[in-house]
């Protein structure tokens, strides 16, 4: 099975299908028959590893709201947080201060800090 992400104007991803084949001629082959712009996504892939020891492919499984980045040719989430920075290698949105490894922590944006739960 593909999976293929459905592109506005922008590059949004506005709508992810399933399709009988996975190959960049079947991402061709749809986007030709309707005549909007489809890439194919990895449903197993997430920071650029692919968890079944595959391929990894364009970095992260489409979701709606995502941008598909023609430069890194990846997948983004949309930006959680104003000071978020965008880890190059994973394509996925880290907090400018380290996560504690132990306990229940959510971002506090006014503070830029971690508050234990």
């Amino acid at each position: 099975m593909g999976h293929y992400a459905k592109l506005n104007a922008e590059n949004i991803v506005v709508f992810v299908t399933v399709s009988r084949n996975e190959d960049d001629e079947r991402e061709l082959e749809i986007s030709t028959q309707t005549g909007d712009t489809y890439r194919r996504t990895s449903y197993n892939t997430y920071g650029g590893v692919h968890k079944l020891g595959g391929t990894p492919f364009r970095k992260n499984y489409a979701g709606i709201g995502y941008t598909y980045d023609t430069v890194r040719n990846a997948f983004i989430a949309p930006k959680p947080f104003a000071s978020w920075v965008l880890n190059e290698a994973t394509c996925l949105w880290g907090a400018p201060v380290a996560r504690p490894d132990t306990g229940e922590w959510q971002w506090d944006e006014a503070t830029l800090s971690w508050v234990a739960l």
